[in-house]
């Protein structure tokens, strides 16, 4: 190596004025993503309290009666479930589940399974779900979930919990019907 090239390549090793560029780099990916799934889950956790909301007010026409007296099928159980449900909830994925039982020892409480799609939507029912709203003094479960989009779920493992990229968000609400 000739000696200019030797004191250019000495000069520009010891040259540190892109070294806070290049550290920022490589800090700001992970910093980005870790910024983007704080801000995902605020907005996930924000609007699964508004589907517990719209569970506790769907419950009470249960547990009052007054969707029995109706005479309410499923579907326009949904319709007045999705009714309560605002934006950004679009009534499509909505997704209810209603079991009765005599006792709160034989109701099951367990996680649904398969994990309900509402791909059956428009026969009326998503699959694997049941409509049973029960007789007065029975004890209910009602379960309405919704499928939310994850962004970047790739990006951020853990935050898609469903295989299609979505989180499957759940309000519960579980109560004695009342005589009526």
């Amino acid at each position: 190596m000739n000696r200019p090239n030797l004191h250019r390549l000495k000069r520009s090793l010891s040259d540190n004025r892109g070294a806070a560029v290049v550290e920022f780099a490589l800090v700001s990916v992970p910093l980005i993503c870790i910024l983007l799934a704080a801000i995902q889950l605020t907005v996930f956790f924000l609007f699964s309290e508004e589907l517990q909301s719209v569970t506790q007010k769907a419950g009470r026409e249960l547990m009052t009666g007054q969707a029995q007296t109706a005479n309410l099928s499923y579907t326009q159980f949904d319709k007045a479930v999705c009714a309560l449900a605002q934006a950004p909830f679009t009534c499509s994925s909505l997704m209810i589940d209603v079991e009765s039982a005599s006792s709160f020892s034989t109701i099951s409480t367990s996680p649904l399974t398969p994990t309900p799609t509402p791909t059956n939507k428009a026969t009326g029912q998503a699959t694997s779900l049941g409509y049973s709203p029960g007789n007065p003094g029975d004890i209910v479960i009602l379960r309405v979930m919704y499928a939310w989009p994850m962004f970047g779920g790739s990006l951020i493992p853990g935050l898609a919990n469903q295989s299609n990229g979505t989180s499957l968000m759940v309000g519960t609400a579980v109560f004695k019907n009342e005589p009526y």
